[in-house]
């Protein structure tokens, strides 16, 4: 590639992943759809695209090192649940139709952000419930699901898991968006990349510029959603889900093959 064609993809990789790390999600709305319009097919940019998000997530790492409020317990559900979802989803992915999965999961973003919308007091306080055994247990067979999205499709899976995060063990968003930026971003996205290395081909001549914006990216969105708190990455959040909705319902009904 050119010079100016690693700038671009190096400006919409710094772009996507500083909303998708103020909101908690949602940096393939961008940066996908980019690598395919360039020429990538469908697996190839979504591995190439789970390898660049891990750099989201050591980017997150780097803002939320000094603030950070993570509990172990929620650290080992959610690799323990995640991980396995994410291979799961990185092996079927290649033998499920693209359109319909692409349109269901518009619906489901959609939903989230309606959902949040209509619930103005969500995830502003932080006011844990869920914690005894058998709600963590429901709630890691949910992030299992999750992870299973999270490893066969790209757009917007991250917010899934804040939302769940907020909805079911009460967090607010901020703490909420910490947790998806660096385990779903860093461990969930870095499972997703190994698996579908293998079995797809990824495009390395990509990966400087796009790592580069998604570390930059990654530790931009989290200042600012440490800086201006709850109310604002709320309304992110929500905008965020609403465009992936729209994007991937759009996608999914004007391609022909479905």
């Amino acid at each position: 590639m050119s010079l100016i064609d690693q700038l671009v993809l190096f400006l919409v990789s710094l772009v996507a992943n500083t909303f998708s790390a103020f909101s908690g999600g949602g940096a393939g709305l961008i940066q996908f759809p980019v690598l395919i319009f360039l020429g990538l097919s469908f697996t190839v940019a979504l591995a190439t695209h789970k390898v660049a998000s891990v750099a989201l997530g050591l980017g997150a790492v780097l803002r939320y090192l000094a603030n950070s409020q993570l509990e172990r317990k929620f650290i080992v559900v959610m690799l323990l649940a995640g991980l396995p979802g994410v291979i799961v989803g990185g092996n079927i992915i290649l033998h499920v139709p693209e359109q319909w999965a692409i349109l269901s999961l518009g619906v489901l973003t959609g939903s989230l952000g309606i959902y949040s919308i209509f619930k103005p007091a969500l995830g502003q306080q932080y006011q844990p419930k869920h914690r005894d055994n058998a709600g963590y247990l429901l709630g890691a067979c949910m992030l299992f699901l999750i992870g299973i999205l999270n490893g066969s499709l790209t757009s917007g899976t991250g917010l899934f898991v804040t939302i769940w995060l907020v909805v079911w063990f009460g967090m607010d968003y901020q703490r909420a968006v910490a947790y998806t930026l660096i385990l779903v971003g860093l461990f969930w996205n870095g499972a997703g990349a190994i698996t579908l290395g293998l079995l797809t081909a990824i495009h390395w001549q990509w990966l400087p510029a796009l790592l580069v914006g998604s570390l930059l990216g990654g530790y931009v969105g989290s200042h600012l959603a440490l800086k201006h708190g709850n109310r604002w990455i709320k309304r992110s959040f929500e905008i965020v889900t609403i465009l992936i909705s729209i994007k991937l319902i759009w996608g999914a009904l004007t391609t022909p093959q479905l």
